[in-house]
């Protein structure tokens, strides 16, 4: 059997979501009289099983057991005080099934841990002889039940939580402890009680193996990582992280009351948490099995790398060079001579409308026709949307404009790759397919999780590959003239591809640390451009000045077509407005005029980029339709 602790450190574990919310949605009624929730392990265990199945399938590697008011006191007060052992043996008991179950069905082989949940009284105790004889048979019994982790959660009474943890270490045999407080805002002020660094320090004095939060707003959950992740205990590795927020409250958005926590929201979060060291993740109220299914395409996207494939090749061709990479189209051979470049990014269609398609077809004719632009780049599914393929989108271009192998391309067609949908033999099968097309030029992006409506059927996230391993293999391997194997590609003299290599960088991550050195590692593997996040301000670009000798960068503008666009994209991770956008918006009520302004700060970034000597402009945003030869032609001449 694996090991709990074990596993924590070597990498970030998924734990559920809600129970007893999650309950009251499944049955319509709270935890009460002849209906407690703790009691459905005895009297409903079926109901309790379908919820930790539904949760293993979202990709809870972790369950939660239902014994969080399974204490002395608490069940008192229904009359079950004298079930509490059995209760808590069957809690333990059902989740072990269901990850039997489930292992049995799905042919799982990663290990799967039971996290027995212990929750506070209503009142707070406040001594020692109050918490043994309330909370003493309980852990006997989750301990003698083989739990993997005593999961003491949502409580806000350090002192209490103390005690009890004083208790458990007094007995024999006891499993691993998570101890996690729920935060509230200080009276005196916008600090959060309790102290997050005060407490993560009293955990680690107690020999807590991990400690964290639950049943906060994402938001306070944030600020606790914020605060205490640089902490000793932490950064040592004597103290895990743990954090399972619930879904916070509505908001007022426009004039509609909502929440922003919907499972995308959940799965970012998750991502991010994670980039900032914390390694048991999962959630609280009202958090139920869609955010947990976002929250494990999100990590998931975080956890690929070349472990999949860690051949390497050794054949008697060097990896194909700038000779033959400059043949490639107009970007391509600027790269190699570091002149400018400009790459503009466009979304294949959704569907079958023939207008959006010509549409879409007939600005790619425009941008050819300006003079302006060295290439088009085309989004792999962009956001986890099915959109029609890069490569297919690609075919359909040169067919309607009659750009054919003799006549060439006159702006260089780069599809976006990413290793979601693909496993390895997927992705090289693709990568010799697009070389036979002339297609050879592509931009790795290890991609967005799938993210599709309650309506359209789940789509699994393969990610057998993250956008590093693809570099490493295609240079390494295809420019080499050998799959990935190590065959030889053909029987002629070269059977070398000769792709150029381009991937991303985000400028603002929420990791830096780890950014900068995924970004080094593809440089190392033979990357020929990068193409960065949107940057609406000069700081970022600090980052990549050590870099800028090794590789060229096309630096993001986005053409922001007003306010709303401004405030939404605010919102995504890894993007930063400053303020002084957002107010040259606000200042104009009009969208005609707020459009004018989105050009007038995407050329007028673009002169700046220019001015400093970087390689080249990398340009989303094309709703702007017309718009964007206009700014190219304001930023340019």
């Amino acid at each position: 059997m694996a090991d709990f602790l074990t596993t924590l450190k070597s990498q970030t574990l998924l734990t559920d979501g809600a129970m007893g919310s999650y309950l009251f949605e499944l049955t319509g009624r709270l935890s009460e009289a002849n209906h407690v929730y703790e009691a459905f392990n005895l009297e409903q265990p079926e109901l309790i099983q379908k919820v930790h199945l539904a949760y293993l399938a979202a990709g809870a590697r972790c369950l939660k057991t239902n014994t969080f008011g399974a204490n002395r006191r608490q069940l008192s007060e229904y009359g079950l005080d004298d079930r509490v052992a059995a209760l808590n043996r069957a809690g333990v008991l059902l989740a072990r099934q269901a990850m039997d179950l489930f292992q049995v069905r799905h042919d799982a082989a990663h290990p799967f841990f039971v996290l027995a949940s212990v929750g506070p009284t209503l009142k707070p105790l406040t001594t020692a002889d109050a918490v043994a004889d309330c909370y003493r048979e309980q852990i006997e019994t989750l301990a003698a039940a083989r739990a993997d982790a005593l999961l003491l959660e949502t409580f806000h009474s350090l002192p209490q939580l103390e005690l009890l943890i004083g208790l458990i270490r007094s007995l024999p045999g006891m499993p691993p402890v998570i101890a996690q407080v729920t935060l509230h805002a200080a009276q005196a002020g916008p600090a959060l009680d309790p102290d997050p660094v005060t407490f993560v320090h009293r955990m680690a004095a107690l020999g807590v193996a991990v400690a964290g939060v639950n049943c906060c707003t994402p938001w306070d959950a944030s600020a606790f990582v914020d605060a205490v992740k640089d902490t000793a205990p932490l950064r040592c590795g004597a103290m895990q992280l743990a954090v399972m927020p619930n879904a916070g409250g509505f908001q007022r958005i426009g004039n509609r009351f909502m929440t922003l926590v919907n499972p995308e929201f959940a799965g970012k979060m998750a991502r991010g948490l994670s980039d900032r060291g914390v390694r048991l993740l999962g959630g609280c109220c009202e958090m139920h099995p869609p955010h947990i299914r976002e929250m494990h395409h999100y990590l998931q996207s975080r956890t690929v790398g070349e472990r999949a494939v860690t051949f390497t090749p050794t054949t008697t061709l060097p990896p194909i060079g700038d000779s033959e990479k400059r043949l490639n189209g107009p970007l391509s051979r600027k790269l190699k001579e570091g002149r400018f470049v400009v790459s503009i990014e466009v979304l294949p269609p959704r569907g079958t409308d023939e207008k959006i398609l010509h549409n879409k077809v007939d600005f790619i004719a425009r941008l050819a026709a300006c003079g302006l632009v060295d290439a088009v780049d085309f989004t792999d599914g962009s956001r986890g949307i099915p959109l029609i393929s890069p490569g297919d989108f690609i075919h359909l271009i040169r067919e309607r404009l009659d750009w054919t192998a003799a006549t060439g391309d006159p702006l260089e067609l780069i599809p976006h790759f990413t290793g979601r949908d693909l496993n390895v033999m997927g992705v090289q099968s693709r990568l010799v397919g697009y070389h036979a097309n002339r297609i050879h030029n592509v931009l790795f992006v290890t991609g967005d999780p799938p993210k599709m409506s309650p309506t359209y059927p789940r789509s699994a996230a393969v990610f057998d590959l993250d956008s590093i391993a693809m570099i490493r293999l295609t240079h390494n391997c295809l420019n080499a003239g050998v799959d990935f194997g190590g065959m030889p590609l053909g029987k002629q003299p070269d059977p070398r591809t000769h792709f150029t290599l381009g991937s991303g960088v985000e400028l603002e991550a929420q990791d830096m640390r780890r950014e900068l050195d995924r970004l080094q590692r593809k440089i190392d593997h033979g990357v020929d451009y990068i193409m960065t996040q949107p940057a609406f301000h000069h700081e970022p670009l600090a980052v990549l000045e050590k870099f800028r000798g090794r590789t060229p960068f096309l630096i993001g503008v986005m053409v922001l077509t007003g306010f709303e666009h401004a405030r939404r994209m605010a919102q995504v991770p890894g993007v930063v407005i400053p303020d002084s956008i957002l107010q040259r918006f606000a200042t104009m009520p009009n969208p005609a005029d707020q459009a004018r302004v989105g050009q007038e700060i995407a050329a007028e970034q673009i002169r700046w980029l220019v001015r400093e000597g970087w390689t080249g402009v990398y340009l989303m945003s094309t709703a702007a339709g017309s718009g964007t030869v206009d700014v190219l032609r304001a930023g340019l001449l």
